[in-house]
C-alpha cells in the first residue's frame, strides 16, 4: 500500500534523526573508503564509498526523517538523494584537491580528516536539500497524492 507524505514533523526531531542516520552513514562511508582505498586511488574510493552510502542514507532519511512510506515517488525521492550524492562528490573532491596543493604527501589519517570535514558540509547541503524536496510533497493537496498514490 503506497501511503501519502506524513505530517510535517518539527525540525528539532528530524535534525535528531537526520543526525543520527547521518553518523551511521559517515562511519559507513569511512569504513567503505578505507577498504576502498587499499586497491584504488582516494577519487575512485571516495565516489564508490559515497554512492554505496547515499543510496542507504536516502532510503533510511526517506523513512524515518520525512517519515515517507510507501514507494509512491521512490525513484524522484532517490533522484533527489542522487543529487544529494552529487554535491557531496563535489564537495569531497574540492577537499581533495585542497589537499594535494596544501600538503601532496599527506597520509592516510589526514585524508581521512579530510573527507570527515567535507562529509560534514555534505551533510548539511544533503539536509536542506532532502529537507526541501520532502516539504515539497506535504504542500501538495492531499488529493493529488492521495491519486498518485494509487495509481
Amino acid at each position: 500500500m503506497n501511503l501519502p507524505a506524513g505530517p510535517s514533523r518539527p525540525i528539532v526531531r528530524e535534525l535528531a534523526t537526520f543526525a543520527a542516520i547521518g553518523v551511521a552513514s559517515t562511519i559507513a562511508y569511512l569504513a567503505l573508503y578505507s577498504l576502498f582505498r587499499a586497491a584504488a586511488s582516494p577519487p575512485i574510493s571516495n565516489a564508490l564509498a559515497l554512492v554505496v552510502t547515499a543510496v542507504g542514507n536516502t532510503a533510511a532519511n526517506r523513512r524515518w526523517t520525512f517519515d515517507v512510506r510507501g514507494s509512491a515517488r521512490l525513484a524522484s525521492d532517490h533522484a533527489a538523494g542522487m543529487a544529494a550524492f552529487l554535491i557531496a562528490l563535489a564537495i569531497s573532491s574540492a577537499g581533495f584537491v585542497a589537499l594535494q596543493v596544501v600538503a601532496p604527501a599527506a597520509g592516510r589519517p589526514v585524508e581521512l580528516a579530510v573527507l570527515l570535514s567535507a562529509n560534514v558540509l555534505a551533510t548539511v547541503a544533503r539536509f536542506m536539500l532532502l529537507r526541501s524536496w520532502f516539504a515539497s510533497r506535504r504542500l501538495e493537496p492531499v488529493a493529488q497524492r492521495t491519486d498518485r498514490a494509487v495509481r
